[in-house]
């Protein structure tokens, strides 16, 4: 895809009927590709929906013998061997050059860091008189961390670190293989396995997509069933994941990532296009958008984003990414493009303004905030510290970015003292029987110290 410059999209109301409109692409036809990998595995044409439900089916029937047929025609091989080996570890650690370990020993150090600083103001238990709460960590979560094609070692330490931290006691990682991925068939990529390693998690299955979620909500001879699955993925594994809940714990439903830059005549139009074509660069659906009241400054993005995505590796994808779901709005104020934004709840919202800090208080909606131009999103992406695993879809309106309270639940305690029930118990006695459950009642009156 090629453009000489980007569309302006003027006013709100055309807004919500265009880019408003796009913002749910798991429910966008499949595309060939995708038809044709259906087609060779069932014989059929189906929906994503029919498709993952068989896979999970089948999964949870057959077990590994259904995770290596799934895998290889989906992934085109399937490895002799679930679990990565500790040899496959050291293998990793000597592919992956200084630098780059380095670099990730950081990232690392920091996320563990926010996420620590987060765990001591998380809930806690207590106890008073008697009522209480006790907070655990889970006992067994599974990761699923996604890539073949673009490799993401930042997930890997932005879902597995919050769950040492929180201190889960079993942790484990499910993240697809593919051909050439690693240099050699059949293994997940170096720079995912050295980031486990950093992040603390030792167990790593070479498994994606459905199948891979349909194992970890129930086990397989190889794959043993967790409490709890987090991460992103494709359509297939966010369908699988809304198919599974119930049977397991999820942690979100998760779409292709947005990110929305608010900015006026102050901002600079080269690192406004940088920052929408860092997000844009991820997937042909990702929502790179521009709101801003400024028309000079929306003409030279809309110039400018076709020109940087001609340099980068995955300028195409970016570009497509501005035609499926992204583009550029042009608003009558900031006060409208701040509203606009917070109607929208974006994943990402970034704020290239005059006084970036002041119109932060009026941001409600949003996964991640970005204040000011030295804030980049691809900063988070990596070293920030926040996990870079946020709600999409507008979610953002209800539902917060992967933190150590995911990896918790809380377990109410009463124990109370034989004279507080005395002096409590009348009352739950006279609501139990005003409910007609005199069941209820009579566990009460039977207690009762006159009695």
């Amino acid at each position: 895809m090629s453009l000489a410059s980007l569309p302006i999209v003027r006013g709100v109301e055309a807004a919500r009927r265009s880019i408003f409109q796009r913002r749910r692409p798991e429910e966008a036809a499949l595309s060939p590709d995708e038809e044709r990998v259906i087609r060779a595995l069932f014989g059929e044409t189906l929906t994503a929906e029919e498709a993952v439900r068989r896979i999970v089916a089948a999964v949870r029937s057959e077990g590994d013998a259904a995770l290596r047929r799934f895998s290889l025609a989906l992934d085109g091989q399937a490895p002799d061997a679930w679990t990565v080996s500790e040899e496959e570890f050291v293998a990793a650690r000597a592919a992956v050059d200084g630098a780059t370990l380095q670099a990730i020993q950081i990232a690392a150090q920091r996320v563990r860091a926010f996420h620590e600083r987060q765990l001591a103001h998380a809930a806690t238990s207590f106890d008073v008189d008697g009522l209480g709460q006790v907070v655990r960590p889970l006992r067994r979560a599974g990761l699923y961390v996604p890539g073949t094609t673009v490799v993401y070692p930042s997930t890997v330490l932005h879902t597995a670190i919050p769950a040492v931290v929180a201190g889960v006691e079993e942790i484990c990682i499910a993240s697809p293989i593919s051909a050439g991925e690693g240099g050699s068939a059949g293994r997940v990529s170096p720079l995912k396995l050295v980031a486990a390693e950093i992040a603390g998690v030792g167990t790593i299955y070479k498994v994606g997509g459905a199948q891979a979620i349909a194992a970890l909500a129930y086990g397989t001879e190889s794959i043993p069933a967790v409490d709890k699955i987090f991460g992103p993925g494709n359509r297939f594994v966010t369908l699988a994941k809304r198919l599974v809940f119930g049977d397991v714990g999820i942690d979100a439903i998760y779409g292709p990532t947005e990110t929305v830059v608010v900015a006026d005549d102050s901002a600079d139009p080269d690192l406004c296009a940088a920052d929408l074509l860092a997000q844009a660069e991820h997937d042909a659906l990702a929502a790179p958008i521009l709101i801003t009241d400024n028309e000079a400054l929306a003409e030279a993005v809309a110039r400018i984003v076709p020109q940087q995505a001609a340099t980068l590796e995955r300028g195409k994808i970016a570009l497509a990414a501005f035609h499926n779901r992204g583009g550029i709005v042009l608003t009558a104020s900031l006060a409208e493009s701040l509203s606009l934004a917070n109607e929208y709840a974006p994943e990402h919202l970034a704020l290239m303004t005059r006084d970036a800090a002041k119109q932060a208080e009026s941001v409600r909606n949003v996964g991640g905030l970005f204040v000011g131009e030295s804030s980049p999103e691809a900063l988070a992406d990596y070293v920030a510290g926040p996990s870079h695993v946020m709600p999409t879809g507008g979610s953002a309106r209800y539902a917060s970015p992967l933190h150590v309270g995911e990896f918790l639940k809380i377990t109410t305690v009463v124990q109370v003292t034989e004279a507080l029930l005395q002096k409590i118990g009348p009352a739950a006695v006279t609501i139990a029987k005003a409910e007609g459950l005199t069941g209820h009642a009579r566990s009460l009156e039977l207690r009762r110290s006159d009695r």
